[in-house]
């Protein structure tokens, strides 16, 4: 069983390489759910569904996130009725029914293990798709706002204010007391190898690896764990990740990333831009392996799963 520790959208692109090259009933995937929100009543799993949407070919390719050819009635009717002041956290109409079931679900005593199992078997998805935990863990980070540090939701950040402010620190509220959720300890015990995604490595992965137990049964495993970097030649390819990383006092690099993964992965996998940080790397204690890591089209997320697992290129080649 190959297990990968996913966020969002890199997450889901290395894992539509992975069932290009796995057997999709081999792979299980531990999903971030610090992103997780009640939005106008209903349950949202950004990450879970980042995943699913992907894996099941049905991904907004314009936004990474969503259903493609997506319709927006019910978003547009909720900003007439509250003039403008809701609707920032765009649900397209397919997509509400999703967070409608996953909802309604919950509130019927189901898990947020069985319901995530549902929403993939609905999409065709035959990956094995847990959240971190059932207990609720919430994102937090600090930015300024009017002149004074105030901490919000994550998805206030994210979405709301587009990450267009600095970020000052970041904080798992509710972790502490968070059980890893059933099956994860045990699948990352049990894996053939192990694949830190190129998700963003302070708000994507460390609240799964933060989680009850999961950083330790990880790093218990070392030597079966390869991590992508999420940066290539200084930027992140999506998101916010490479700012986060100099906000919070990390180097916006490959290497900076190795630096925070070398306690859990043995090995590396950077871009060919990168090449030069192959030494950074390497000093960290982990085996650098350079390879093209953009996945721009699903074949070359392919090749990246194949080195990934294979790791047949040489050690900074």
């Amino acid at each position: 069983m190959i297990l990968a520790l996913a966020g969002g959208v890199g997450a889901a692109r290395m894992l539509s390489g992975l069932v290009q090259v796995v057997e999709p009933s081999r792979i299980t995937a531990v999903v971030n759910t610090g992103d997780d929100l009640v939005l106008h009543g209903v349950k949202v799993c950004p990450d879970l569904d980042t995943v699913t949407y992907t894996l099941a070919g049905m991904i907004n390719p314009e936004t990474g996130w969503g259903l493609r050819d997506e319709t927006w009635s019910a978003m547009a009717e909720l900003r007439e009725y509250s003039r403008g002041r809701l609707g920032w956290f765009n649900l397209g109409d397919r997509d509400l029914g999703t967070h409608l079931y996953r909802t309604s679900r919950l509130a019927e005593g189901a898990t947020l293990s069985a319901v995530a199992a549902e929403i993939a078997l609905r999409w065709g998805v035959h990956c094995r798709l847990l959240p971190m935990t059932h207990d609720r863990v919430e994102t937090k980070v600090v930015i300024t706002v009017d002149g004074a540090d105030a901490e919000v939701d994550f998805q206030e950040y994210f979405v709301h204010r587009r990450h267009a402010v600095a970020v000052s620190a970041v904080r798992f509220a509710g972790v502490d007391s968070a059980s890893a959720a059933p099956g994860v300890l045990e699948s990352i015990s049990s894996a053939e190898r192990i694949v830190i995604c190129p998700s963003n490595p302070l708000v994507s992965i460390a609240p799964i690896l933060a989680t009850g137990g999961i950083a330790e049964a990880v790093a218990a495993v070392r030597s079966k764990v390869t991590a992508v970097s999420p940066i290539v030649g200084g930027r992140a390819l999506k998101g916010p990740a490479d700012r986060m990383l100099s906000e919070l006092g990390h180097t916006s690099d490959a290497a900076g990333v190795a630096r925070l993964w070398a306690p859990y992965a043995a090995t590396m996998v950077i871009d060919e831009v990168d090449a030069g940080l192959a030494t950074a790397v390497e000093d960290t204690g982990m085996r650098a392996i350079v390879a093209p890591t953009v996945m721009s089209d699903a074949g070359k997320a392919a090749a990246l799963a194949e080195v990934v697992l294979g790791q047949e290129k040489e050690s900074r080649s």
